[in-house]
């Protein structure tokens, strides 16, 4: 019996329009590879989100979500406890990569290299200029918890520190402050566990932010990475074990920096990669072989559940399912 499949999209995040460009592209590639598909679309005018979801009647969920409330562990706990498979890390692991202050922390403990940091909260801005002391100019400033490389600047100066900081707090109650490392960016992907290749990133703006992320030409893709055989090995095994020191499965993908020596840091590891036309993971896959519909069938069959609740192991069927869900299976194709 084939699996109705629900692509969560949306959400209530600043990454709500990225989300959406991402669910319908793993949509339509499921749909056109005869798939059972409903899109349930996630927004601040939609029925909440558990709602959505029963009256899909899905067996399996595909997360397309970025950011706040879909990568980082509040939809994965609420699908464990509905008892639906989903894509993606688990509850803790999804936490952790999205906190970039916990994540840094595991980092260390794991010894894997990433650029030295401190935190800065609002209370810190009086007293900003002691707290920098000798760190030193560029930093690249990074709300802790959000994606997409929203609020990430990179300043050079205590005036510039400042303003960064600030712009930061607006998204986040808490920043980090990262030494800037002049090096190569190099992204790697890595899907159940298998590395499936790295890119090269060079920002035409010099920063690879939301903008150069997101916008069409504002980036150059070199893949394979210049790099040697021995050092891309190194790149390769680094990337695996950040995924490790998180605890994350799935479809992942760890951004890091490779300097001209011999030094490799780890930015941070991504547990739910865009999907769009500009994303780096679609962009991984293809250069291994691994097209766009084959890599959202991949990523599909990797979808679990991890938490092993008792009472969630069995779902309403059907049947069950209360009598406002009962709608056509055509008024279903989209929900929200």
């Amino acid at each position: 019996m084939s699996k109705r499949v629900g692509i969560l999209m949306g959400g209530l995040s600043r990454e709500r329009e990225v989300s959406l460009r991402t669910g319908e592209g793993v949509a339509a590639a499921l749909e056109a590879r005869g798939h059972d598909i409903v899109r349930i679309v996630i927004g601040p005018d939609t029925a909440p989100v558990d709602e959505l979801v029963r009256q899909a009647r899905i067996d399996v969920a595909f997360l397309a979500l970025h950011g706040r409330g879909g990568e980082d562990g509040c939809m994965q706990g609420l699908l464990e406890w509905m008892g639906i498979p989903y894509t993606g890390s688990s509850v803790i692991g999804s936490a952790l990569a999205m906190d970039k202050l916990k994540a840094k922390e595991l980092f260390r403990l794991h010894n894997v290299p990433t650029p030295p940091y401190y935190v800065a909260t609002a209370r810190d801005l009086p007293d900003l200029e002691e707290l920098h002391g000798s760190f030193g100019f560029p930093v690249v400033v990074k709300p802790r918890g959000e994606g997409s490389s929203l609020g990430v600047q990179k300043v050079g100066s205590m005036a510039e520190l400042e303003a960064a900081v600030r712009g930061a707090l607006e998204l986040d109650e808490m920043v980090l402050v990262e030494r800037f490392v002049r090096a190569m960016e190099v992204h790697v992907g890595v899907l159940d566990g298998r590395v499936l290749g790295a890119i090269e990133i060079v920002p035409k703006s010099g920063v690879y932010d939301y903008h150069a992320k997101y916008t069409a030409d504002a980036t150059d893709y070199i893949c394979p990475p210049r790099l040697g055989g021995t050092r891309i090995r190194g790149v390769l095994n680094l990337a695996e074990r950040a995924v490790r020191a998180l605890g994350c499965t799935g479809a992942v993908r760890v951004d890091l920096l490779v300097t001209e020596g011999e030094n490799e840091y780890v930015l941070e590891v991504n547990t739910l990669p865009g999907m769009t036309p500009t994303s780096l993971l679609p962009k991984i896959a293809g250069a291994a072989g691994l097209d766009y519909g084959s890599l959202c069938e991949a990523i599909l069959d990797t979808a679990r559940l991890h938490a092993s609740i008792p009472h969630a192991k069995r779902r309403p069927t059907r049947l069950e399912v209360p009598e406002v869900a009962r709608e056509s299976r055509a008024g279903l194709r989209r929900v929200g």
